[in-house]
């Protein structure tokens, strides 16, 4: 993608090498529906143009704990799943493309800490390199969260959109996604897919034990 180009001398990890870049980009991130976690994504640059898609993977798909991370030309760039064996924690682990039985993970994610369930504390741990980790600390259902590193520097931030023309904070079905240089992009919008499933397993644990509420819905 001629938008993408690839840094050199990289520390962090690489999904796609098309997608680790020199400078700070922002993307921006639309959720195709409102009415349940994870129906969809589009992903598009500064310049309008299409960066990953996420099709549905509702109810009729062939795995609903299964989420595939594609290009613009549907080619499978990562594909997160959830463990599953039962855990507190949901965990989920990452797979360099499309994933194959018998495919050894790249990363896991699982909730730091079952308090504070409105708010993201997951940890994201590398099976390659034991010593990489990240922490993603925030709230993703009000669409503001960071990816720290194992220095605490931040590598990817997400955060509520702002029409540039009028200043106004669009609905949380656009929102922004900050990749620091050097970091995968792809592997930041994979943060994504698991944070909204997470979000929207808290939603359902809350309509459950709480009486009803009405919940409301490019950069540069």
């Amino acid at each position: 993608m001629s938008t993408l180009c690839m840094a050199e001398n990289m520390k962090e990890v690489e999904v796609e090498d098309g997608y680790v870049l020199k400078e700070e980009i922002h993307l921006t991130v639309l959720k195709t529906s409102l009415f349940f976690a994870g129906d969809g994504f589009s992903v598009y640059d500064c310049k309008g143009q299409l960066v990953f898609r996420v099709d549905s993977y509702g109810p009729d798909t062939r795995d609903i704990d299964e989420l595939v991370l594609m290009d613009p030309n549907g080619r499978c760039l990562l594909t997160v799943r959830r463990k599953q064996r039962p855990s507190l924690h949901q965990r989920w682990e990452g797979f360099k493309g499309e994933r194959m039985d018998g495919d050894k993970p790249i990363f896991s994610v699982r909730r730091a800490s079952i308090i504070g369930r409105s708010r993201a504390s997951l940890t994201v741990e590398m099976y390659d390199n034991p010593g990489e980790e990240y922490q993603i600390e925030g709230c993703f259902s009000q669409r503001c969260c960071t990816v720290f590193n194992v220095t605490k520097e931040s590598v990817a931030e997400i955060s509520r959109k702002v029409d540039p023309t009028t200043s106004v904070v669009l609905g949380k079905e656009v929102f922004s996604l900050c990749v620091k240089p050097g970091f995968d992009a792809a592997f930041a919008m994979g943060f994504v897919l698991v944070l909204d499933q997470i979000s929207g397993e808290d939603y359902v644990d809350n309509i459950a034990t709480t009486e009803p509420t009405v919940h409301p819905a490019t950069e540069d």
